[in-house]
């Protein structure tokens, strides 16, 4: 039984490998995330878990910044896929989740993960009507497919594009929605789904020039930051952000 006060093993392997993530985006997307810890490579069971809670995000700074993977990191992203595929009764976040890992893969050249690809989109009608409150909150369990299309670069990336899938199209159809989610969540001290909303709202177009975006992230890295999930959503807006034309948006 645990002790009042620890963490659950999954929950602590999740948050060191996306310290280590964070870690491979400061560094400009040049060290592998699998070698800084054994939580990929030590408890293999364990390992996999953690790589497919935080899911195609374990792939990140290779997709923003360009650049190949790791070996080892693509291995382990396949192996985790194949591990722990979507059952038959899994939620459409699931399936999603799922998708969002199998994309990445197979943008990056990852073998298996093409066929897979090759089948249709789970359907995303089920978020066009759910209230703005969960609306940003499924959201935010998708933030991993808050990014940009494959072939663009750092340096040519236009500002406000999205990574194709019918969930970025319901989410640039309720951005008010989600700027509402957004200040919902900050309201409430919520910063890892604040985050990820504004992860989000980085890549949308049609933000409430109210809403003071910039500042808002700012905000929630100051009060959240010190969870390296939130730190890795921050990270993900922060290239759009920077491309994003001057003035209040």
């Amino acid at each position: 039984m645990e002790q009042p006060g620890t963490t659950p093993p999954l929950t602590g392997a999740v948050r060191e490998l996306a310290t280590q993530v964070v870690s491979t985006l400061t560094s400009g997307g040049h060290s592998p995330v699998s070698a800084y810890s054994p939580v990929t490579t030590g408890d293999d069971e364990l390992g996999l878990a953690a790589v497919r809670v935080l899911g195609a995000d374990v792939l990140l700074p290779a997709v923003l910044h360009r650049t190949l993977p790791a070996p080892a990191d693509l291995a382990v992203c396949e192996k985790a896929v194949l591990a722990y595929p979507p059952g038959p009764d899994a939620s459409p976040t699931s399936l999603w989740s799922h998708r969002a890992m199998v994309r990445a893969l197979a943008a990056l050249g990852a073998p298996a993960a093409g066929a897979t690809l090759a089948g249709p989109e789970p359907d995303a009608a089920w978020l066009e009507d759910l209230p703005w409150q969960a609306l940003t909150h499924q959201l935010a369990l998708l933030a991993a497919l808050a990014v940009p299309p494959t072939g663009t670069t750092p340096g040519d990336a236009a500002h406000g594009a999205l990574a194709p899938s019918a969930v970025a199209d319901v989410a640039q159809r309720r951005t008010v929605d989600v700027a509402r989610g957004f200040v919902r969540a900050v309201r409430r001290r919520g910063w890892l789904q604040a985050a990820a909303a504004g992860r989000w709202l980085a890549h949308l177009d049609g933000v409430p020039r109210t809403l003071g975006l910039d500042a808002g992230l700012e905000f929630v890295g100051l009060m959240g930051g010190d969870d390296p999930r939130v730190a890795l959503h921050l990270h993900a807006a922060r290239p759009v952000r920077d491309r994003a034309p001057a003035g209040p948006r």
